[in-house]
Formats: structure tokens, C-alpha cells, sequence
């Protein structure tokens, strides 16, 4: 009979990374959709001087009636017809607002001297600064629409105008509840400067049910030519009624509004009457209240695109934190090294400098191992160092244990049924009979002389533990390249840092060295999570053992050879760090060496771990708006110049580890495959551990590339019983 248990806890596993890859789509999606807005509204295009427009072209499709009309012009989609401003009477037009400095100064100057004025808003400015929109309405003000973004209309195809019109229009009702049916073009001026590519415009605003204002004069204030030249501009000649153009908005308007307080009682006080366009032409109110639907959907747009703003300026703190914080970690971790160097290289004067020359118990857990278990164990026969050796059986089914048994040589074999990686190094610490303790899984091999110099640490009492350098065999292909960079510039960079800092999180499951009683005191070998390996360190520094990096004990263990296996080996280390971090949290508020692990060592790991990962596809779509909305040149100097960083690094790793630099010329493109299958690998960690998701114990797949040492004697074994 199916036990039930086991039937929910599969159906969990097989849903819940689609649950999470939708989700992360999803965000992926809506943080994308938001930059693209972003972009579109804040660097397509651009509040930019009015001559920039260039020629106008033919206007020979222009009808006669409105080049030499007046400046109000409607049903240019029908049949055109145009209106003129009454005599003696001026309105005042500001453009390209509103703006949070010189808007509410020009407001406050319209209301001194009881004028009421027409302001063709900027989309994007509404959207930025909606309460102004909502004072003009409230002041009796008229407002029209400018567009959304400022751009050339007549450059734009007939959707993008759409688009821009219907967009500027949800801002407005977004931001007051109203309507306007008043437009002026960006760009435009006088009915004379109309060619046929701007009535192609005014045609299209006609049919969505727009009435084109143009100017009739213009103070020019957009030059910035001086209080007095712009008062000489804004001045009429003569009876004729007047749409004068001014800007609050675009830059620096302080002239503007020095020439508004002169002019405005100036012009009163000579007989002129301001009114808003409607009133200054005799048509009806252009302004109305909104509907329901335009309401709800101005209001999304407003806090769609003051979100993406938010959201602009949260990724641009994070993409300068990060990159700070990038840099600094580089800088601690070459200075570290460097340190840790010394420090090694005078060790000879140190207690450790005595040399360690007992037998050593080695512990292989091996399941399913068939492929590499002989290389492993010749290697570990081969070594200079008294060791016994024990192979545990994890339940094996391809006959491990007989291959071993039948080689014939001085191995310790025991069988046990499969119960996992942690109950096998128990077993084999329970059947050891030597103080000193490695452990090294199934598919590494040591050098002649790593059990010898991995123990050596050991003639200081405070260490429990010793790291060794694990070093990627299969090193052929992009993917064996990348894994060889990311074990010495990642992880022995880290273990060197680390062991100064005195907080070493992680012995490695191939390559470690222990103290039998430590791990006997602690219990053993957990078996709550899935990296033992990292959860066991943590309970030794915890107990106030010393854990130190060996650089010079090197295995060569299998890398995975498929992003598959990948994902899977990394998805396990990932997820059981986490598991080990939430175990021993209560070291961050702890005193002594488990202080050290837990605000030295954890903080380190979440922050370069976990948030630093969880970030990373943020700062990557963030990079390709950049690219596409921003400055490019700039966006690649610094992917260049953090490149640099990254290869200067690795290459002081790789001396330091006596290892030719020439795989790092793989760096570059590390970035755009690897990079990316590692923080997605800490995302799905993340999201399962959230979850409450238990994953079993993974076996990596093996390729069989292990080779024994040649040429070397076995040493005779502590015990071969």
C-alpha cells in the first residue's frame, strides 16, 4: 500500500518549483514591463528647446483657411474651421509643465493679480507632480494637453500619437478628474509654420476629438534672453488679440517668472484683458469631469509610473550599494589572502611548525561510487602518511563494496543499508580507531602528501578542524573552466579570509580533517541538513574549536559535466547552507569563537550568498535598461572596469594556488551563463526553504575521470583490520 505521507510530500516536490518559476517570471515580467514604461516616459524623449525641430517641410496639404486662420483650430479631420482671438484681450499659455520649483510661483503671481491662464501639461510632469495640476483647476485655471513625453508628433507613427494623447489624457484624470479637449503639438508655433506632416497630426487629434491651440505670439522666454527682452516679447502691438506662449516648465524659468510680475499689471493697467483660450475665442469649456473608467484607470497609470519611479531610484541605490560593496569585498579579501600568505609562510614559528606524524583514520562514505571508488582509495593507500582506511556502503546497487572488497587491498569495507551521507561518516567515525579523522567522498583523489599536510594544523590543541583545497579534475569544456575559476577565486579566496577571520562556516565534504573527540562531543555527524559538511564547521566553531584552511592539502574531486548535474549539486549545497545558517543563528548574539561564526561568518554568507545572488537578476535587467534607455558607453565601462576587478583577482587566486591563469579567459562569458544558473540556483533555495519544502540527499552523477597517483608506494595503513 502507498503511504500517503510519501504521495503529498512527492506532489509537493514536483509543484513547487513551478509555483516558483512563475512567480519569479512573474516579478521578472512586471519589473521589466515597468522599466520599459520608465524608459519610454523619461528618456525617449525629452522637454527640449523649440528650435530643435529643424525644417518643416511641404506644406502644400495645409488648407489655406487655417494656414491664415486663426490660431484655435477644430474638425481639422471634417471640415477645418479656425478662430481668432477678440480684440484687446490676451491668453496667456504656459507650456511643458508643471514643474514643482516655477509653477506654484507662477500660480501664486496669477492669483495676486486675479489672472487666469491655459497650461498645456507634459504627461510625465503630471504624473510627477499631480498636486499642481489639482491647485490650477482649483485656481480656475483651463488646462490642455501636451503630450505624454514631449515628443516631435509628426516624427511618431499614428498608434505612438495615440498612444501619447491617450496617455497624457489618463494623467490628467489621474491626477484633477477632469478632461480636456485642448491640445498643442510639442514643437508647434503659428498657423503659418503648419506643414503636411504637422496637419497629418492635427488631423488625427481632430478625430480623437482634440482642438489644436497654436500661438500667435512668443515670449521666447525658452532662450533665456533677459527679464527685459522677455517683457519686450510678451508685449502685444497694437488691438489684436493675442495667444501668448510662455513655459513653466524645461528649465530654469526664473525669467519668466520675473517678467510675469511686471507684465501682468503692466498689460492690465493699458487696457488688456486676460482669459484662459475658451473664453478668449467664445467656445464652450474644453474642461469637463471624467467617468468612472477613465478615473480608475488614471489613477493605475499615476501609480504605475510614480512606482516605477520609486523603483528606478531603489535599483539605482542597490546597483551603487552592490557595486560598493563588491568592490570593498574585493579589496578585504586580496588583503586577507595576502595576510593569510604571510601568516602561513612564518607558520615555522609557530606551535604548528611541530610535525604531526600519527596514523590518521580515513572515513570514505561512498553510494553508488562504482566509477571512482578504486582511484579514490589507491590514492589514499599511496599516501606518506600512516592512515587507515574505511569505506562505508551506503546501500549501494551497482556493487561498490564488492569492487573495493576485491581489489585486494589493506581497506576497512562495512555495509550498511542506505540512510544517507551523515549515518555513513557516523559509522565510519565509530569504527575508527585513530584520534585524528578524514573525510573524502567517493569521487576525489589525494596527492601523496594531503593526509600528511592536512593534519599538520593539528599540533595547535585549539584546532577541531582543518580545510583542504579541493581542485576541479575535469576541468575540459566551458563548464569544467568555470567550476575550476569559482573553486579557487570563489571558495579558497573565501576559506583564506575566513580562517583569518577566525569564522571558517565550511570543511568541505571532500577534503576535511578532524578531531575524533570534537566530533564525538558534538554527537557526530547531523543528519537535519543537507550540507553536514557546513552544518558539523559551524557546530565546531560553535564549541569553540579553532577551524583552519590547509591550502597546500589539495584533492582533485569530479565536477559536475551537465548544467543539469550542476543545478542539482548546487541546489543541495545551497539549500542545506541555508539550513545549517537557520540552525546556528543563535551564534550571532553568542560571545567567543561561535560570535565570530555567527557575525562574522553568517553575516558574510547572507550578504554575498544569498541577498547578493537574490539581486543579481534585478541588477541584470536593470543593466539592459541602461543599455537601451541610459548612457550605453557608461553601462559597458563599468561592466568592463567590474570585469577587470574580477580578472585581476583571479588572477592573484590562481598564483596564490600555483595554477596557470589560462582558463580565465572564460571569464567573460562566465557572465552570461554561469552567472546567471548560480543566483537562479540561490532563488530556488531561497524560495523552497521558505516553502518549508525537505529535500532528500542528492548523488551527483559520475564520469569515472579519476585517475590514482602513479608511482607512489602505499604507506602502511594504522589499521587494517
Amino acid at each position: 500500500m502507498t503511504n500517503p505521507h510519501r504521495r503529498r510530500h512527492g506532489r509537493v516536490r514536483q509543484i513547487t518549483p513551478r509555483t516558483h518559476w512563475l512567480l519569479l517570471s512573474v516579478l521578472a515580467v512586471t519589473l521589466s514591463a515597468a522599466l520599459l514604461l520608465q524608459g519610454y516616459t523619461h528618456h525617449m524623449f525629452g522637454i527640449t528647446p523649440d528650435e530643435v525641430t529643424g525644417a518643416r517641410g511641404a506644406s502644400d496639404a495645409v488648407p489655406a483657411q487655417v494656414a491664415q486662420g486663426g490660431p484655435v483650430i477644430a474638425n481639422a479631420d471634417t471640415s477645418p474651421h479656425t478662430a481668432r482671438v477678440r480684440s484687446r484681450t490676451i491668453a496667456l499659455t504656459f507650456d511643458d509643465g508643471p514643474d514643482p520649483v516655477w509653477t506654484p510661483r507662477i500660480l501664486d503671481i496669477l492669483r495676486r493679480n486675479h489672472v487666469h491662464a491655459t497650461f498645456f501639461l507634459v504627461g510625465t510632469q503630471v504624473v510627477a507632480h499631480p498636486e499642481l495640476v489639482r491647485q490650477m483647476v482649483a485656481d480656475g485655471d483651463q488646462i490642455g494637453v501636451h503630450t505624454f513625453a514631449h515628443p516631435n508628433l509628426s516624427n511618431l507613427p499614428p498608434w505612438q500619437r495615440s498612444l501619447e494623447l491617450r496617455e497624457a489624457q489618463l494623467a490628467v484624470v489621474g491626477a484633477a478628474g477632469v478632461t480636456t479637449s485642448l491640445l498643442r503639438p510639442p514643437y508647434s508655433s503659428e498657423n503659418d509654420a503648419l506643414g503636411n506632416a504637422d496637419w497629418t497630426v492635427l488631423k488625427q487629434a481632430a478625430a480623437a476629438g482634440y482642438t489644436t491651440v497654436l500661438s500667435t505670439q512668443d515670449a521666447e522666454d525658452w532662450q533665456r534672453p533677459g527679464v527685459a527682452r522677455v517683457i519686450a516679447n510678451a508685449t502685444p502691438r497694437g488691438d489684436r488679440g493675442q495667444i501668448l506662449l510662455m513655459h513653466d516648465a524645461g528649465g530654469d524659468r526664473s525669467q519668466t517668472v520675473a517678467a510675469l510680475g511686471t507684465l501682468l499689471p503692466r498689460l492690465k493697467a493699458d487696457g488688456y484683458q486676460f482669459a484662459t483660450v475658451s473664453e478668449a475665442v467664445g467656445m464652450a469649456d474644453p474642461v469637463r469631469a471624467a467617468g468612472t473608467g477613465d478615473r480608475v484607470q488614471g489613477t493605475a497609470l499615476i501609480w504605475a509610473l510614480q512606482g516605477g519611479n520609486w523603483v528606478v531610484w531603489l535599483l539605482g541605490a542597490l546597483m551603487y550599494a552592490a557595486g560598493a560593496i563588491s568592490v570593498l569585498r574585493a579589496a578585504v579579501v586580496l588583503v586577507a589572502a595576502r595576510r593569510h600568505r604571510r601568516l602561513r609562510n612564518r607558520r615555522r614559528d609557530q606551535p604548528w611548525a611541530l610535525p604531526v606524524n600519527e596514523p590518521v583514520s580515513v572515513i570514505v562514505p561512498a553510494y553508488n561510487e562504482s566509477a571512482g571508488i578504486e582511484a579514490a582509495v589507491r590514492s589514499l593507500l599511496a599516501s606518506d602518511n600512516p592512515v587507515e582506511i574505511i569505506v562505508v556502503d551506503d546501500g549501494s546497487t551497482d556493487g561498490t563494496a564488492d569492487l573495493v572488497e576485491s581489489l585486494g587491498l589493506p581497506v576497512r569495507v562495512i555495509r550498511q543499508q542506505n540512510a544517507g551521507k551523515p549515518a555513513a561518516l557516523n559509522t565510519g567515525l565509530a569504527a575508527a580507531s585513530c584520534e585524528l579523522v578524514v573525510m573524502v567522498d567517493g569521487d576525489t583523489v589525494f596527492e601523496p602528501g594531503t593526509v600528511r599536510t592536512i593534519v599538520q594544523p593539528f599540533a595547535d590543541p585549539g584546532v577541531g578542524a582543518v580545510s583542504g583545497n579541493a581542485k576541479v579534475v575535469n576541468r575540459g569544456g566551458l563548464l569544467g573552466r568555470w567550476q575550476h575559476i569559482e573553486y579557487v577565486v570563489g571558495f579558497n579566496l573565501d576559506r583564506r579570509l575566513f580562517d583569518l577571520a577566525e569564522c571558517m562556516p565550511t570543511v568541505p565534504g571532500a577534503i576535511g580533517a578532524f578531531r575524533r573527540r570534537a566530533l564525538l562531543d558534538l554527537g557526530g555527524v547531523s543528519e537535519v541538513t543537507l550540507a553536514e559538511d557546513t552544518d558539523l564547521t559551524m557546530a565546531l566553531c560553535r564549541a569553540g574549536w579553532r577551524v583552519v584552511y590547509e591550502e597546500h592539502a589539495k584533492a582533485w574531486t569530479e565536477a559536475p559535466a551537465s548544467l543539469n548535474a550542476l543545478w542539482r549539486q548546487r541546489y543541495r549545497w545551497c539549500y542545506g547552507t541555508l539550513q545549517a545558517m537557520w540552525k546556528h543563528r543563535g551564534a550571532l548574539v553568542q560571545r567567543g569563537a561561535a560570535g565570530k561564526l555567527g557575525r562574522r561568518g553568517l553575516v558574510y554568507l547572507l550578504l554575498f550568498q544569498v541577498l547578493m545572488p537574490l539581486l543579481a537578476p534585478v541588477v541584470d535587467i536593470f543593466a539592459l535598461y541602461g543599455l537601451i534607455f541610459l548612457d550605453p558607453v557608461r553601462i559597458i565601462g563599468l561592466w568592463l572596469a567590474f570585469l577587470l576587478l574580477q580578472l585581476l583577482i583571479g588572477l592573484y587566486a590562481f598564483r596564490l594556488d600555483g595554477e596557470p591563469p589560462g582558463p580565465l579567459w572564460s571569464l567573460p562569458l562566465q557572465q552570461f551563463v554561469y552567472r546567471q544558473l548560480m543566483y537562479l540556483v540561490v532563488i530556488q533555495s531561497v524560495f523552497t526553504a521558505v516553502a518549508g519544502t525537505r529535500l532528500r540527499w542528492q548523488r551527483m552523477e559520475r564520469y569515472g575521470s579519476l585517475r590514482a597517483p602513479v608511482g607512489t608506494e602505499p604507506a602502511v595503513p594504522a589499521d587494517a583490520t
